[in-house]
């Protein structure tokens, strides 16, 4: 037995241990939320991960951000990712993909190839469309939704879109998604009140909503436990 992953290898058994081995995720966007997940796949086990992502470590990540360091100040993100987790099972193969994800881009990405797609990105037009391809490829998807300008991940739920609320940005991708003849998109998203407070002036030069970092990092962790109990019923 492997003792780096023993103690997990203990909950799920062996054979389950194995079967999350060979299986292959895509995680668009290892930001606040993305660097949780990918983190914990990692520590289950998983092995094959492609990470999309073109951003750098910017400074006002520091309070949220797995790997928001000092040290990692302007670097790529996904290099700090891979190498990050490379330290935690030198055997995963990390895939990084540097580049946004938008629409016009679309056609880069062969979704077929993975068993699971998980959506943590923070644009909408990139939000549905990950979720259309996903869904065009007959492969499951699961999405994050808000998680700023919020505090208490108690309030956070694995839940269908149509079921959402208080969260904005459910309301618009749900519409969008309607138009189109998607349903059954599973998501992850906080039914605490939002604060109504943004930040100006982010790393991109965008209003920003204000965060900390209990609930990106509990939605990233979420979304992991979800797509390893999806995973382990996959055959």
């Amino acid at each position: 037995m492997n003792k780096s992953f023993s103690r997990y290898i203990a909950l799920i058994g062996e054979d389950n241990f194995n079967k999350l081995k060979d299986k292959k995720v895509i995680v668009f966007g290892i930001g606040g939320v993305g660097g949780f997940v990918v983190e914990s796949l990692v520590r289950c086990g998983l092995e094959n991960i492609a990470i999309v992502d073109n951003d750098t470590v910017d400074e006002s990540n520091v309070n949220r951000q797995l790997i928001a360091i000092s040290d990692t100040i302007g670097q790529n993100k996904v290099d700090v990712m891979e190498k990050h987790c490379k330290s935690i099972n030198k055997n995963a193969i990390i895939t990084k993909i540097q580049k946004f994800y938008l629409p016009v881009n679309e056609s880069e990405f062969d979704l077929s190839q993975y068993d699971y797609v998980i959506d943590c990105v923070d644009t909408v037009s990139a939000k549905i469309s990950i979720i259309c391809r996903a869904k065009e490829s007959g492969v499951p998807v699961i999405s994050a939704l808000g998680a700023g300008n919020k505090l208490d991940p108690t309030k956070l739920m694995v839940s269908d879109i149509s079921k959402t609320e208080y969260d904005p940005l459910a309301k618009v991708i749900r519409k969008e998604l309607r138009n189109r003849g998607i349903k059954n998109v599973k998501v992850v998203y906080s039914s605490e009140k939002p604060v109504n407070v943004v930040v100006d002036n982010n790393e991109h030069g965008r209003h920003s909503p204000a965060s900390a970092i209990f609930v990106p990092a509990s939605m990233g962790i979420l979304i992991a436990k979800t797509v390893i109990d999806d995973l382990l019923t996959q055959n």
